[in-house]
């Protein structure tokens, strides 16, 4: 007998549908499974076996023969374990006449039959949905995460005897809804404030610049100053993640399997700040079987490097590629998978070895050679990617011994949040808004449009800071944000000269 069953895969960041068909003979005892399976999805045999017996429903000898389609692509991880056993079990006649059409099956099996959680169930969701099926039957401990997939009935199963007795009508489950209307009126809570952080006020200035324009930053001062205090408090004045944003980064931390349990949709923006001995595959993604990392798992939200000369040469040059194309593409024996990366990059580092070079009291014990060996660990290239490049000075007694209490971050967030919608508010019926970092050559001529004393200014800059044709673009997109924060249309002389001051610390250092 023959029955067919439908289950989903991960192929990057987005999954495929897979045509699960199980044939049973009775015969020779045997199983077999096809359609390019890894050695998860092979072993996923023993764990059915087990799984039907302490369930109630022990497979008889027979030749079992299982196809995955489509064939040609590589079915790996234990999510397929329920579709193919609920396709043995109705082949087998076991549970009677089930109606399987238009369902969809996600799930690992213990040996006990208890349905365990599985990495990227959004995605695979999202692609049932798309295929047409009308519900899906995910592990319990992924149902809230499932559920983010709307226009699909998603229940949640904690064990396979659950699953027959509402298949075969005995024990009807409720589908599980995802709350929207929830989740767009959710309050972001932080532990951290702009607030806690004690004068710097050209710093929180810049960064409030950036996080309105979704701009690159860089940080450079002594230790102790409140390089890493600043960054870390970023994601507290960046404006909400919208929906679609919230899915995509969902996404991602789901195929990662870094996502909370119970966890229906990211409700605050990333912020990855990983240590400096990462290696290059952990920041841009890799393995046999490719697998996100920290710049896509930042997509739509913060990466932090502290430290940043600390970072082995090879990981800050790979950067280079999805800083400018908002994703970074694997190749591997595999397969092909392009992973989104659409982050913020907030760096921050010493002036040099020891930390003192310029500082005003303490003396530096580098020479020149290591000030220069130092800097020279961040290439030209990698500077010419970052927009705003700011100095975080030491603090005097009078600017920590002061009692009144600096702007907070809700307050800063208010006028970012307002800047965005002014920028998007340009973008034609049909675009999708970008900030201003992100847009694309072909927009940044329609909308940053100097005027002439502005102009002026960005034409001396040009000539005398020796600005590449990149560097020319970005701080027309940082003026661009700085007009936009103060709700004008026409980029002046004041914007662009503030934005060139954003820029010009690299001339000081390097």
């Amino acid at each position: 007998m023959l029955a067919t069953t439908y289950s989903a895969g991960l192929s990057g960041v987005d999954g495929f549908q897979v045509t699960v068909e199980c044939g049973v003979n009775f015969r020779l005892e045997k199983f077999t499974i096809v359609g390019l399976p890894d050695a998860a999805v092979r072993e996923a045999q023993q764990r059915i076996r087990a799984a039907a017996e302490n369930c109630g429903f022990p497979i008889p000898e027979c030749e079992v023969v299982v196809n995955m389609a489509p064939a040609d692509m590589k079915k790996q991880g234990s999510a397929f374990d329920l579709a193919m056993l609920i396709g043995i079990l109705s082949a087998a006649g076991l549970i009677g006449e089930v109606d399987l059409r238009r369902k969809c099956f996600i799930g690992e099996l213990s040996l006990s039959g208890e349905v365990r959680p599985v990495k990227g169930v959004l995605s695979m969701c999202i692609a049932a949905r798309n295929a047409g099926l009308d519900e899906v039957f995910v592990p319990a401990e992924n149902a809230s995460e499932a559920s983010a997939a709307d226009g699909i009935k998603v229940y949640g199963i904690p064990d396979t005897s659950t699953l027959i007795s509402h298949l075969m009508g005995e024990k009807i489950l409720t589908p599980l809804v995802f709350d929207k209307a929830a989740f767009l009126r959710r309050n972001s809570k932080y532990d951290v404030d702009f607030a806690d952080v004690k004068g710097q006020e050209r710093a929180k200035r810049a960064l409030e610049i950036a996080a309105a324009g979704g701009h690159n930053v860089l940080l450079i001062g002594p230790p102790g100053t409140g390089k890493s205090m600043l960054a870390k408090r970023i994601p507290t004045i960046l404006p909400p993640l919208t929906t679609e944003e919230a899915i995509e980064s969902t996404k991602i931390h789901s195929i990662a399997g870094v996502l909370q349990r119970d966890v229906s949709l990211l409700t605050e923006r990333p912020f990855r700040s990983p240590h400096h001995t990462l290696s290059p595959v952990s920041l841009s993604g890799g393995g046999a079987y490719p697998m996100p990392g920290e710049i896509s798992l930042s997509h739509n939200g913060v990466l932090f490097l502290d430290e940043f000369p600390e970072f082995s040469k090879a990981a800050t040059e790979v950067l280079r590629q999805p800083l400018e194309d908002r994703s970074v593409t694997i190749i591997r024996a595999s397969g092909r998978v392009t992973f989104p990366c659409a982050f913020m990059l907030v760096c921050a580092m010493n002036p040099c070895r020891c930390g003192y070079y310029g500082h005003p009291t303490h003396p530096c014990t580098c020479n020149k050679k290591d000030i220069r060996d130092y800097l020279a660990r961040i290439s030209g290239p990698m500077l010419d990617r970052i927009d705003i490049q700011i100095e975080v000075p030491p603090l005097s007694y009078d600017e920590l011994a002061v009692n009144t209490t600096s702007e907070s971050s809700e307050t800063i967030r208010n006028r970012v949040t307002a800047a965005r919608e002014y920028a998007y508010n340009r973008f034609a019926k049909g675009d999708s808004p970008v900030p201003n970092a992100q847009l694309p050559a072909r927009q940044t001529k329609e909308f940053c449009k100097l005027s002439p004393d502005a102009d002026a200014i960005m034409k001396g800059a040009f000539n005398s800071m020796g600005l590449s044709a990149r560097g020319y673009d970005r701080i027309l997109r940082v003026a661009r944000t700085i007009a936009d924060l103060e709700g004008s249309e026409m980029i002046k002389g004041a914007h662009v000269a503030e934005a060139v001051q954003l820029r010009s610390l690299d001339r000081k250092y390097w």
